[in-house]
């Protein structure tokens, strides 16, 4: 939970910070009507401008990933763990390498809009099951990842308003996902693409004033950095070494590493960012894309990575933990210390910006997996007119806002790591095995990718509820109950085999696969595809 002290900001700055972030609201907002689909097309709702640079697709893709736990989080794990918050960093970076190298092209090629198009056109016999079995997985992960920047809002407009009360929570969260419904129901994928990329520029500029600050105040010499910043934490040596996040024990160790490993996999498989991939409309632009998208989350994490240590070395450890037990303030401190009330009320309304800006790319991801998936190819088989979907789309953001705040609501007080991290683990057990067989297995079938995508998701839900997350211990959601036998917080080092295996066991024991599928969907994803039209359908009945 992102929880911030009165002592972090003044009134002036709270006020400036007010100012700022209304002020990007409302020009955002505008724009995001001026873009909005003109025409009913669901390639214009679902794509957006698909001739735009490689440069401002990277901004979009980097936009649609780092969130405010990126800023805030990650600066904070950097500056109380020091080794452990590096490598959780450094984490991220591997991940997009990952999208990069495997996923990005062979999946824009495939596909259509979204991943449900890919997987129709690898198994299109029982295609409507698939999609129906993804979209509940995209759904799940959507939900839960919007959620947490939902409960994430509550805790970051609490510098206005103290710690709030039941009525002060709702009207947060109702004016919050209001908005990010509003960017996903009208703007589309161009509205979303707009406070992505205006979010991206923001970010990048913002983390390196600060990152320059810091560099600037200890002459740019990173020794004379880690040196203050080990001294800052009162730790000694031991700040620089494994073990302060999770722990030396081997049970914490290998729940660190099923933490790093649902990171790296399940950004390969997040539907927000999975649905950026099918936006341009050359491969080699795609390819481009990706490649800003790496250049720049990686320079971001980086500047996180220095963001946190200069906190340590600055505020130090201690003054940090004080104001916040979890970190997240401590780019806020930082930022006090270095550049005062504005520099604060720059940084904390980057961080409503960040909030947003992901937010938005989750409910245009999930309300497209509604329309598309859903409504245009399992309940009208194909049918649907574009009218009718593009109408669907729009009253899906809504409902999807709505449950969403009430959602964020009954959440609250929940560790929005906790469900953030479900999110992640629920992506790389269930859609990435699927995904990555569906582009490299000939001998993949249906029965593989249902029981895959399934039994993923259940294995996830079901590790985390019977986990420390949920009971036993003090910081569960039930400290008082017991019921916990699965002894890590995170599910992904079981989960994620046991997704790849059950899709592998679906296809071995069931009914193979046409043959000649597979080699025109290879075919297809290596060279790639003719320019589609923006048709409801996809062609496959």
């Amino acid at each position: 939970m992102v929880t911030f002290s009165a002592s972090v900001a003044d009134a002036f700055s709270l006020r400036l910070t007010f100012v700022l972030f209304l002020t990007v609201v409302v020009i955002t907002l505008f724009t995001a009507l001026l873009t909005a689909p003109q025409r009913d097309e669901i390639g214009e709702f679902y794509l957006g401008n698909r001739d735009m640079s490689p440069l401002r697709n990277g901004l979009a893709m980097c936009g649609d990933y780092l969130s405010a736990a990126t800023l805030l989080g990650s600066t904070g794990l950097v500056a109380l763990t020091g080794y452990d918050g590096l490598l959780y960093l450094g984490g991220t970076v591997v991940a997009w390498m990952m999208v990069l190298l495997l996923i990005a092209e062979p999946l824009r090629n495939a596909g259509k809009f979204t991943l449900g198009d890919a997987l129709a056109r690898r198994l299109p016999l029982r295609q409507r099951q698939v999609r129906l079995a993804l979209a509940v997985c995209t759904l799940s992960v959507c939900t839960l990842y919007l959620v947490a920047q939902l409960v994430g809002s509550i805790a970051l407009m609490t510098q206005f308003v103290g710690e709030p009360g039941p009525t002060t929570r709702t009207m947060i969260v109702i004016i919050i996902g209001s908005i990010v419904t509003i960017y996903a129901a009208i703007g589309g994928m161009p509205g979303a693409t707009f406070i992505q990329v205006i979010k991206a520029v923001m970010l990048v500029a913002g983390v390196t004033v600060v990152a320059f600050l810091v560099l600037n105040r200890f002459d740019w010499n990173i020794d004379g950095l880690l040196a203050s910043a080990t001294a800052g934490s009162g730790l000694g040596d031991q700040y620089l070494q494994p073990g302060l996040r999770y722990g030396a024990g081997p049970i914490s160790k290998i729940d660190f590493f099923s933490l790093q490993l649902a990171i790296v996999l399940g950004l390969a498989a997040l539907p927000h960012v999975m649905m950026r991939l099918f936006a341009p409309r050359r491969t080699r632009v795609l390819r481009a894309s990706v490649v800003w998208a790496v250049g720049l989350v990686g320079f971001v994490c980086l500047m996180a990575g220095v963001l946190g240590l200069g906190a340590t070395a600055v505020v130090g450890r201690e003054a940090i933990a004080d104001i916040d037990h979890k970190g997240d303030a401590a780019v806020l401190l930082l930022a006090h210390e270095l550049g005062g009330e504005v520099l604060t009320a720059i940084v904390s309304a980057l961080a409503f910006v960040t909030l947003l800006a992901v937010a938005a790319g989750l409910m245009l991801a999930a309300a497209s997996s509604v329309a598309h998936d859903l409504y245009g190819e399992v309940i009208r088989k194909g049918r649907a007119k574009e009218t009718q979907e593009l109408t669907v789309a729009r009253i899906a953001a809504v409902i999807l806002g709505a449950l969403s705040m009430l959602f964020a609501l009954l959440a609250w007080g929940t560790n929005t790591a906790t469900l953030a991290f479900l999110a992640f683990a629920i992506a790389a057990s269930a859609i990435l095995p699927t995904l990555v067989y569906s582009l490299f297995w000939r001998g993949f079938t249906a029965r593989g990718a249902l029981l895959s995508l399934y039994g993923g998701l259940a294995t996830s839900v079901l590790l985390v509820l019977f986990s420390p997350v949920v009971s036993s211990t003090p910081g569960s959601v039930y400290p008082q109950a017991d019921f916990a036998w699965f002894p890590l917080q995170n599910p992904g080092i079981v989960s994620i085999p046991a997704g790849f295996l059950l899709g592998w066991l679906g296809s071995r024991l069931g009914p193979r696969e046409r043959e000649n599928v597979y080699a025109d969907f290879e075919v297809q994803a290596l060279v790639g595809r003719p320019e589609v039209s923006t048709g409801a359908g996809t062609g496959h009945g």
